[in-house]
Formats: C-alpha cells, sequence, structure tokens
C-alpha cells in the first residue's frame, strides 16, 4: 500500500508540474488568469480594467490607509502556491507583510493575512464556490468575496476541519454602501462600481 500510495502522490505531483508548464506558458499568451485547483486549470476571461479592477483598486487603497506600513493589500503578481496540495491561485488582492512579498517566485499562501476577490462576469463561481474551498485549504485565514453583478459579498473566517476538509466557518455577509471589516481593518464599500449591462464580461 505503501508503494501505491508514493506512486499516487507521484503521479498527482507529476501532473501539477504539467498543469503549472501550461499556465506559465499562457501567461502572456492569452488573455484572462489561468489558476490551478483540484479539478484542473481554471480560465477566467477577464477584460482589462472595467468594475472589476476599478474595484480591486478601491479596496486595496481603503485598506492601505487604516492597516500598519509594514503591510500592503497587494493587487498585482505574483501567485500564492502549495505544491503539495497541487494549487495555484492568483488572489486579486492579498494582505501581506512586505517582509513576505520579498520572495522569488510564488507567495507561501499561509503568510497570507487575507485573500479578496472580485467576483468577474464570465466565471462567478471559481470565486464563489472554488476558491472558497481552496482558500482554507491553503491556510489564509481571511476570504473576502466583493460581487460587482449584485452590489453584495461576504467575508469568511475561522477555519475549521470537516469531513470534505478545511472550511470557513464563518460568514459575513454585506451589502454596497455598508462597512466591511477585513481581518482587522474596517473599510467602506460606497462608492464601489457595479456590472452593467452592456459591460463586456471582465
Amino acid at each position: 500500500m505503501t508503494v501505491a500510495s508514493d506512486n499516487a502522490q507521484q503521479g498527482a505531483s507529476h501532473l501539477y508540474r504539467v498543469m503549472r508548464d501550461v499556465v506559465q506558458s499562457t501567461d502572456d499568451v492569452l488573455p484572462g488568469k489561468f489558476e490551478i485547483t483540484k479539478e484542473g486549470i481554471v480560465h477566467d476571461m477577464m477584460s482589462p480594467g472595467g468594475p472589476h479592477e476599478v474595484t480591486a483598486a478601491h479596496v486595496s487603497r481603503r485598506l492601505e490607509r487604516v492597516m500598519p506600513d509594514e503591510l500592503l493589500a497587494h493587487n498585482g503578481t505574483p501567485d500564492v502556491e502549495d505544491v503539495s496540495e497541487g494549487i495555484l491561485r492568483h488572489p486579486d488582492v492579498m494582505v501581506i507583510a512586505w517582509n513576505d512579498l520579498n520572495v522569488e517566485g510564488s507567495i507561501d499562501p499561509r503568510t497570507v493575512v487575507a485573500a479578496i476577490e472580485i467576483v468577474s462576469r464570465s466565471n462567478p463561481d471559481n470565486d464563489w464556490s472554488g476558491k472558497l474551498r481552496d482558500y482554507p485549504l491553503l491556510g489564509i485565514p481571511v476570504y473576502a468575496i466583493f460581487d460587482p453583478r449584485t452590489g453584495t459579498g461576504a467575508v469568511f473566517t475561522d477555519i475549521h476541519a470537516t469531513p470534505d476538509g478545511p472550511r470557513y466557518a464563518t460568514r459575513k455577509d454585506f451589502v454596497y454602501g455598508e462597512e466591511v471589516t477585513v481581518a482587522e481593518w474596517t473599510i467602506s464599500t460606497a462608492g464601489l462600481p457595479r456590472y452593467r449591462d452592456e459591460d463586456a464580461a471582465s
């Protein structure tokens, strides 16, 4: 049984490396964002700019106004990655210490204070389902979702063990216009943009 288990782990590791190579080869060639989950590669067709990027920028700036100087609300590269779990994700905004960001390659997800996602129109299940499953598995203690489709969102905290693996135990919903607390910091959601019917997928 040990040999079979080792072979299975080696096979999973090989498959993950293949998927990671595919993702890296498409980064600057195809539009959108590519990530790796337990189910395989996820492709989120995002257009630059628009409510998605504006929301990420607003949330980042508002958080940095109230956070201590040693932290930042980063909305650029790199990815967060756990090779042992076979997961590579790219939060729209991550709260992280400057020292923990100052590394070569992907970020250790267990150094991320909070992950924030802006729901895209092209693949909302990626944020509301896939990342809601993956982020507690990666040990990210706080996960906040802002949804420009509905003008609502939620903050998930308190990772606990379940038969299906680690999950968030606490969910706090909010409506745009209210204040929302992400980890230890409270920001306004007033004035965040919404998707319009004529918007392209973003």
